[in-house]
């Protein structure tokens, strides 16, 4: 809700501070006191159109702060998340315009621009007038209010799902359509391409075991003749093994050979040396068997091998990513060589997700027309006490063509008025009069109290052109709407004025030679003053304070 509102040097209002509440407020005073300059200040802050005309003669610049407590949660906070402004509580919304007519914006001492101020203005405050376009004369709005009318979120978010599952089914089958297409037209290089690494299959890996086999390759006699070389040396005549035979055999021909201790352990070292050259010729013979140079030669190896890095450079790619080629290849040619099958079952399935959420669709479209009969109902009941009981209210639906389908659903909805039997119905700011539409739109709002966006509605001219039981049915509805929201109404009745919860009184006075308008909350005795004022005109008379009491008792009774 709109908790205060500070204005500097707008129009006649030089100095103005104002402390607002819940409920239903009323602003009075004579014709010409200034009560549009109010609301004009208000717009102001709300990023409506600076006009330099608002600034005060000879001052510096025009200047309008509005403090707004709201919920965690309301829209507006996600707005300036969206901005990365810190969403502090309370919301403070400024705006000042210089007389050469530039204007300058802040939301909690953040400069912004004033389209985002405007945004805000619309989800924190409506405004119900002749010349309002916002709010419910906004059609585009229609749908959402429906919408909140009827209960609708957990419908809304299933065809909002729907519809973008039925997005990414066509998005698929777009793409794949797209690709057959770009394959068809590149099919010769395809096939040319697919082929010929298909007769080169190349093998994850290959490379490198190339490089390693044309190393052996390069180097297998240089090695074999080394192993050669180590088994002759070990093997000659006679073998090494022979000659330490000798030497033991010549050992143990000692006359100590068997108790002297060196000779034992020169006959150990002898046997041991002696399996060493063993193990020494086995070893090299291993090495000589284990060396596989396979069947290829070195010009085999190094051809394959060239192949292969040529292939790699045709295609722009590394040897190493060949064979995944070849296979991304033959997948694209599978597009138009499997007979249309991916292609066919994509398309399937885009439309399987259409009919999906065409039912879902069609599903939410039901409800809002069940929802529509209730609230036309509803409407119906609020107008015959604001003498527009001829006054017809009905929900027009036009369906949307295929391409214009969304996250809504498949149809626009828009409120439409019949004011007189046998015209034709039409939208409400086009055929309304003031004073009808001001009324129209109380009996609208006063039905959609418990789902209203705006924490705070503002009503001109409600009363317009009104009295007596209607005046009294008005002020009703609208201390009712004032239990579900704040609401501030500018009015000339003193039936709808015994009804408010904080009373305003905008009045001029003069000093020196400026005049300027200030704007007071009423104590309860200068509110039935202002009451019996209202009933009586300029001369005060018993016999309307009687009548001033008497209203304000039965608005406190109601």
């Amino acid at each position: 809700m709109l908790a205060s509102l500070s204005i500097r040097d707008v129009v006649l209002i030089d100095r103005l501070d104002l402390d607002l509440g819940p409920g239903l407020a009323v602003l009075t005073g004579e014709t010409g006191a200034g009560k549009s300059i109010l609301l004009d200040a208000l717009g102001l802050a709300l990023g409506a159109r600076g006009d330099s005309g608002l600034v005060r003669a000879g001052a510096a610049q025009a200047s309008v702060t509005a403090v707004f407590e709201v919920a965690e949660d309301h829209p507006a906070l996600a707005m300036l998340a969206e901005q990365e402004i810190p969403a502090v509580l309370p919301l403070i919304l400024r705006r000042t315009v210089t007389p050469d007519g530039r204007s300058r914006a802040w939301v909690n001492d953040r400069a912004v621009g004033v389209g985002l101020l405007r945004q805000l203005g619309e989800v924190l405050v409506e405004i119900h007038g002749q010349h309002d376009q916002h709010g419910l004369l906004d059609p585009r709005t229609h749908r959402e209010v429906l919408d909140q009318f009827g209960g609708h979120e957990a419908l809304k978010a299933q065809v909002a799902r729907r519809f973008r599952e039925m997005q990414a089914a066509d998005a698929a089958r777009d793409r794949a359509e797209a690709e057959a297409e770009a394959v068809r037209r590149e099919e010769d290089h395809l096939r040319t391409s697919l082929a010929d690494l298909d007769k080169l299959k190349p093998q994850p890996g290959e490379e490198e075991d190339l490089v390693h086999r044309r190393q052996r390759l390069q180097n297998a006699d240089r090695i074999v003749a080394a192993l050669n070389a180590a088994l002759d040396a070990l093997n000659g005549e006679p073998t090494l093994e022979v000659r330490l035979l000798d030497a033991d055999r010549a050992l143990q021909r000692l006359p100590d050979a068997e108790t002297d201790e060196r000779v034992r352990q020169l006959r150990a070292g002898l046997e041991r040396a002696s399996i060493e050259i063993g193990e020494g010729v086995a070893g090299v013979e291993r090495l000589l068997a284990d060396l596989d140079l396979g069947e290829d030669s070195l010009e085999v190896v190094e051809d394959r091998l060239y192949a292969l890095r040529a292939a790699a450079r045709r295609h722009q790619v590394t040897t190493e990513d060949l064979p995944e080629l070849a296979r991304k290849l033959r997948a694209r040619l599978e597009l138009i060589d499997g007979g249309g099958t991916v292609a066919a079952k994509l398309t399937a399935a885009a439309a399987e997700a259409r009919a999906v959420y065409r039912k879902a669709a069609e599903g939410l479209s039901r409800a809002r027309k069940a929802a529509a009969d209730e609230l036309i109902k509803a409407i119906a009941a609020e107008l015959g006490p604001l003498r527009m009981g001829r006054v017809e209210i009905a929900v027009a639906f036009d369906p949307l063509p295929e391409d214009a389908w969304g996250p809504e659903g498949i149809e626009r909805c828009q409120f439409m008025v019949r004011t007189n039997p046998g015209a034709p119905a039409g939208p409400l700011a086009r055929v309304a009069s003031g004073g009808e539409l001001s009324r129209l739109m109380l009996a609208l709002k006063v039905v959609l109290a418990r789902t209203a966006s705006a924490g705070t509605l503002v009503f001109d001219e409600v009363d317009s052109g009104i009295g007596g039981a209607v005046a009294d049915a008005v002020g009703e509805r609208l201390q009712r709407l004032g239990g579900h929201a704040q609401v501030l109404v500018v009015t000339h009745n003193p039936q709808v004025a015994a009804r408010g919860d904080l009373h305003l009184r905008v009045a001029k006075r003069v000093e020196g030679e400026t005049t300027l308008t200030e704007v007071r909350a009423l104590t309860a005795a200068e509110r039935r003053e202002e009451v019996a004022r209202m009933l009586s005109g300029a001369e005060l008379t018993a016999e309307a304070r009687a009548a001033a009491d008497r209203l304000m008792s039965l608005a406190v009774r109601s």
